[in-house]
Order: C-alpha cells, then structure tokens, then sequence
C-alpha cells in the first residue's frame, strides 16, 4: 500500500459531485503544504458512477478491496434524502467501519451512515432542510441541527455541501495542526472557521397549515405581521382560549411553542428585510424586536452571529467603482 493517510471516499450514482471535490481538494491543497493524504475514490460495485451534475466518476475499484484507510468519507446526494438508501452502500459502511480510523459524512451522507445504524445513540448533523426529517426517520440518533459538523468518537458528520469544506479543514488541523491548516484555507480563499453555524443560511420557516382554524388564524396573524406586540396572551386572547391551551395546541399541530413561532417569525423577516438592503435598525422595528439590541441577541442566540455579521455576509453585491455605487453610499 502506498505510504500516506488513506483517504477513501465512498461514491454512488447521483453523489453530489461538490461533496466529494470540495473535501478531496482541501486534502490534495493540503499536501502542498506538507501533508501526506493519499485520495481513493470506491463504489459498491467496483463501476463508475454518475454524479449530480451529469459527470462520470471513475472509481479505483469496490469498497471490499479496502483493506484499511485512514478515513473513510461519505458525501450526500438528493437520492439519500427521497428514496430508500441502497442496502449496497449501507452494507459497504458497515464492512468498512472497522477499517477506517474515521468514519465521515457530508451533507446527506449522514441518512447512508444512520441507516447503516453507525449513528445510533451519537450526535450527529447534516444539511438543515433535512435535519427534522433524520431526527423522524432515525429516531436514535441525536440530531444537532445547527452544527456545521460534528463529531462523535471517531464519527464524524457535516452540514450541506460547502460544510464538507469546513469539515475536512477541521480535519486537516487534526492530522497536521493548526499552521497547516491556516495556509489550505489561506490557499484557497475560504475561512478557517465559518462565523456562526448553519441556521444563518437557513430559509424561512415552513410551517404547515394547522388543521384546526383557530390556530390557523393565529398563525396567520403573526405571519403576515411581525411587528405587531405579539405575547402568548393575547394570542390566546385572540381566538378565546387559555396561554396554556394556546401552547398545547401548537405543539401537538407544529411541534413549537408559540413564543418560539413568533420568534422564529421576526427572525425570517429581520433577515429577509436585511437581505432587501434594510439597515439594522430598521429591520428590528418592523420585525417586532422593539429594539436592534434585542434583534442582536436574537440573531447570535439563534444564529450564531450578529445582525451586522449576518448582513455583512448576506447583503446583495454591489459593483465596485460604478457610479451608481458610489451616489448609494454617498446617501
């Protein structure tokens, strides 16, 4: 075998090709660098696979020819998260835990790890549209779905897509230390450690529409205005039922607590009025948080970053130089 820190990547059709080349090149930047990872690419049955994005992928032979490696990735791929995982791959993950110091996910490479059961009892993560629903399909594993990544002896699981990339820099400051990995992330122009965790780039909350017309009626309310004093109280007020009532009935309909609805609520509006070029203040106003300073801790409590961080990162891209720029900053 050839001398290095294997890392064997574990592939099949619809993969989504930049959960594999956004870790694979973080590792091939690191050795540049000094370090010393040898990248191999398998699949189940030894075939080529077709990824997300329409390429081929060659793969250097079937995941039974790994003896050893030093870890053992698997990326994500729509076909994980809307049709049954392949038992080929979940009997692949499970031949080669044994062998592999590490054993990773990407993205929705965590539903291939949890229905190979390796997830059990473990924290894990994965991209946040499907947290809820890996929390639901595999009850035992103790989703944690704000994390960019996480890790669980020797089990380690990451966010969506561009997560991987944080992940395997995680992973290279492990191996190789701290220096190493600054000059990878310095090299290919990305952060050492994202600000925040992945709730930032979450959309607005999806709520369905409650069966019961009364609570629909709340819903809507706070929905369609934030701003308004919204308590649990006069929420309750508002269709004739007790706070408690009120709380029992959104959490058996929405499994969430109407303080936390009517938070969530200003939380999406506050980041789609930053998102429109509203400033802090602003925003805070007409989200209902009465003042920026409470929108601030709102925002780090939820968010893991300011309102200003937040919109620093989030805010539409402006042409440099122009003219027009230029007059907008001027007013």
């Amino acid at each position: 075998m050839e001398p290095g820190r294997h890392i064997v990547f574990v592939v099949f059709d619809g993969i989504k090709m930049l959960d594999v080349v956004g870790p694979a090149e973080v590792f091939a930047e690191a050795n540049l660098f000094g370090a010393d990872y040898v990248l191999g690419y398998a699949s189940p049955s030894g075939e080529p696979v077709v990824t997300s994005v329409g390429l081929r992928l060659p793969v250097g032979g079937t995941v039974a020819d790994v003896a050893e490696a030093d870890t053992v990735v698997v990326s994500g791929g729509d076909v994980l998260v809307t049709r049954a995982v392949p038992a080929d791959l979940t009997e692949a993950i499970r031949m080669l835990r044994p062998r592999a110091r590490r054993l990773v996910s990407i993205c929705t490479g965590s539903f291939a790890l949890a229905a190979a059961g390796v997830l059990d009892g473990r924290r894990a993560t994965t991209h946040w549209r499907h947290a809820r629903l890996l929390s639901r399909a595999y009850p035992d594993v103790r989703v944690q779905p704000d994390a960019l990544f996480v890790e669980d002896d020797g089990i380690v699981t990451s966010a969506g897509v561009s997560a991987g990339i944080d992940l395997a820099l995680a992973l290279v400051e492990q191996d190789h230390g701290a220096d190493l990995a600054r000059n990878v992330a310095r090299s290919l122009v990305v952060f050492m450690q994202r600000p925040g965790g992945q709730s930032q780039f979450s959309a607005p909350l999806e709520v369905r529409p409650p069966r019961t017309p009364a609570l629909r009626s709340v819903v809507d309310l706070v929905a369609a205005q934030p701003g308004l004093p919204h308590t649990v109280g006069s929420l309750a007020a508002l269709i004739g039922v007790s706070p408690r009532h009120l709380a029992r009935m959104f959490t058996a309909e929405l499994d969430i607590t109407p303080a936390r609805f009517v938070e969530q609520v200003r939380l999406d509006h506050a980041k789609a009025l930053l998102d429109s070029g509203s400033g802090v203040a602003e925003a805070a106003r007409a989200a209902g948080f009465g003042s920026s300073e409470t929108m601030r801790r709102t925002f780090v409590a939820r968010l893991g970053v300011s309102p200003s961080g937040y919109l620093a990162r989030f805010a539409t891209a402006r042409r440099d130089g122009g003219e027009d720029d230029t007059a907008a900053h001027a007013r």
